[in-house]
């Protein structure tokens, strides 16, 4: 049992009993991908894997952190009164980035702690175990030093952790979607305005199947920051005639009919990516709530292909767990989910075929890859919590 592993661990390496248990859950993006900095929509989720936290005070200014995912970076320690990135703290930075965002805002912890965490997330595969470490983290300093500190002021924490202090020029849906998520219910944000809804995700006979390339990527090191340039280039030339602010500001036709603006082919491909998928994750949403899940499946393959030939961001690995999902029965829909570059993709599979789903797609990948990828069941889960 994951939980009480990480309990063992943590009486084992810091010579008392933890007092409470914590969860952030990680996310996947059901559509709505590359859209969040061009002021587009996105349409992800929480789901059910997650990172549990085992907690203790302390009575001094320390805080320990164990991963039992990271075992050979063994205990990682660090003092509340110099929280600076260090590269060799690796995973550990997430969190003091986090305490050092809450502590920037006005909060004063009165004292450090030691937490041994445990994950069943992948680590790098793109379902954002560095967002659910800085939401846990968050959610234990909140919790634990009563700062009542609002949920969405964490999750913008989140991003401003991500940008100033680890660096990653990213948006905001990783930290939303994990700390504003709701058990069976997707949120559509509008990352322009920060407005968002909960649609229902109801599969009926269908689950979400995540297949996990098992290639590394980390963002910083990735195409991601090139693509983020591309689009901020392309936007400033469509800029020169016509009054918008993003690339989401654009409708399809909009965006066709003022493309010559551009007037580079690499960059209108990489603009009309985030125009269109923008729009797929309205379209999506009228699929959800009208019980039409042929279509939203439809939606969920076109995002693919479109991150495939407009964004160049798939890859061999996920192309080959795509296209060899859209070949299996019972499927209704598969893409590449996250920054792209490896990392993960989804499938949405009749519940009675997911057993063939996994041994075909699986052999086919392993065959075609030279290495076997990973599948696991996803439902869609609550946001970070203390577990009772």
């Amino acid at each position: 049992m994951i939980t009480e592993d990480a309990k063992q661990k943590f009486n084992e390496l810091f010579g008392y009993e933890s007092q409470r248990l914590f969860f952030s859950p990680g996310r996947i993006n059901l559509i709505g991908e590359h859209t969040d900095y061009n002021g587009g929509n996105v349409f992800p989720c929480a789901i059910s894997l997650g990172i549990y936290a085992a907690y203790g005070d302390r009575d001094d200014n320390t805080v320990r952190m164990y991963s039992m995912n990271l075992p050979d970076q063994g205990t990682v320690e660090f003092s509340l009164d110099d929280l600076h990135f260090d590269k060799a703290d690796g995973w550990s930075n997430y969190p003091k980035g986090m305490i050092a965002e809450i502590i920037n805002q006005g909060h004063k912890l009165s004292h450090g702690f030691d937490v041994v965490v445990n994950g069943n997330l992948p680590d790098g595969a793109g379902l954002s175990s560095s967002a659910s470490i800085e939401l846990l983290t968050a959610e234990i300093v909140n919790d634990v030093f009563s700062f009542g500190i609002d949920q969405q002021e964490l999750v913008n924490y989140g991003k401003l952790v991500e940008n100033n202090f680890i660096g990653v020029n990213s948006g905001i849906m990783d930290q939303f979607a994990i700390g504003m998520g709701k058990k069976d219910k997707a949120i559509l944000l509008d990352t322009n305005s920060m407005k968002f809804e909960y649609v229902p995700v109801e599969l009926g006979n269908h689950v979400i199947v995540i297949m996990n390339t098992k290639k590394h990527r980390e963002l910083a090191d990735s195409k991601y920051n090139e693509r983020r340039a591309e689009c901020e280039e392309a936007l400033k030339r469509l800029q020169t005639g016509v009054k918008i602010d993003s690339l989401g500001d654009l409708s399809e036709a909009e965006f066709d009919e003022n493309s010559y603006l551009i007037n580079d082919e690499t960059l209108i491909k990489r603009a009309r990516h985030a125009v269109f998928e923008n729009q797929r994750t309205l379209l999506a949403k009228a699929a959800l709530i009208d019980s039409d899940l042929e279509t939203f499946g439809k939606l969920v393959n076109a995002s693919h292909v479109s991150l495939h030939y407009d964004y160049d961001v798939t890859g061999k690995e996920l192309d080959t767990l795509a296209e060899t999902a859209w070949e299996q029965p019972g499927v209704v829909g598969a893409r590449m989910t996250g920054a792209g570059f490896g990392g993960c993709a989804i499938a949405i599979v009749e519940k009675d075929k997911v057993d063939d789903f996994i041994k075909n797609v699986g052999d086919t990948y392993e065959k075609t890859i030279g290495h076997p990828g990973e599948f696991y069941i996803a439902e869609i889960s609550d946001g970070p919590r203390e577990i009772k």
